[in-house]
């Protein structure tokens, strides 16, 4: 919560995902804390929102949404109280091209991710691989230009089906597995899930890799809920940036509005 005598950040974050929506604060130069403030998507509302928001003070309001029904709760809010808001979508400035048949098909938050690696700067091609409630492996061509990506169910979801369809397997909490071979029940759920999830992401990064024929391999960024737990056994991921997507919506901000005199 801001002191009442902390100057007002320029811009509300907010990342409105399946499975949580995230707020935080920044200004031009970044995030300003690494503070994020979450609500389950599916309970969120004008009030639990207002809650959230208590003694946050902001100027501005920059969206990157992929959950239609919550995105015009949170407009309505922000209109209401005045707020400029602009959001993440493939007819702004992105700070990168939109290599793509149907540019407004793509999820606001994969171009967030792509917008965050224009942002960061450093050398193309990269690929964003971020875990959550889908795996979503987003590519950012020379350009720099988003050129597509791939769509896996994320590591939650496979979890999950394994428990709700069979009578006899456990809901697990994910961790790093003891070893292959399972002694346990849940150890062999864990290493199922874990190994077998590293080698989803690592044939796809594979596949992605040969198809671009870059002259220097891409970077691999992992970003999302899993995204420690998987990359600790994945040398092809080069780092695990936490906050990727939400520094991609504070650049589209940045790009999108005029300075404040």
């Amino acid at each position: 919560m801001a002191r009442p005598d902390e100057p007002a950040a320029e811009f509300l974050l907010v990342n409105n995902n399946n499975t949580r929506t995230k707020f935080a604060l920044a200004n031009r130069s970044g995030i300003l804390r690494d503070e994020q403030i979450a609500i389950e998507t599916r309970h969120l509302d004008e009030e639990r929102v207002r809650s959230a928001l208590e003694g946050w003070r902001y100027q501005r309001v920059a969206m990157a949404s992929v959950v239609p029904t919550k995105a015009e709760v949170l407009r309505e809010i922000f209109r209401r109280e005045g707020r400029e808001t602009v959001e993440v979508s493939s007819r702004v400035a992105l700070g990168v091209a939109v290599d793509f048949p149907s540019p407004e098909s793509v999820g606001a938050d994969r171009l967030a991710n792509a917008a965050a690696i224009a942002g960061l700067g450093g050398p193309v091609p990269a690929i964003v691989v971020d875990f959550g409630t889908a795996v979503t492996f987003d590519i950012i061509a020379e350009g720099p230009a988003y050129i597509g990506g791939v769509i896996a169910p994320g590591l939650d979801l496979m979890r999950d089906y394994l428990h709700q369809r069979t009578a006899l397997l456990p809901q697990i909490d994910l961790r790093e597995p003891p070893a292959a071979i399972g002694r346990s029940t849940i150890d062999a759920m864990l290493s199922g899930a874990v190994h077998g999830y590293r080698g989803l992401v690592r044939e796809i990064l594979a596949q992605v890799t040969a198809e671009l024929a870059s002259r220097r391999p891409p970077r691999v960024i992992a970003t999302g809920g899993h995204a420690e737990l998987i990359a600790a056994g994945l040398p092809e991921i080069e780092a695990v940036d936490p906050l990727l997507t939400m520094r991609g919506i504070a650049f589209v901000a940045a790009l999108n509005f005029p300075t404040l005199s």
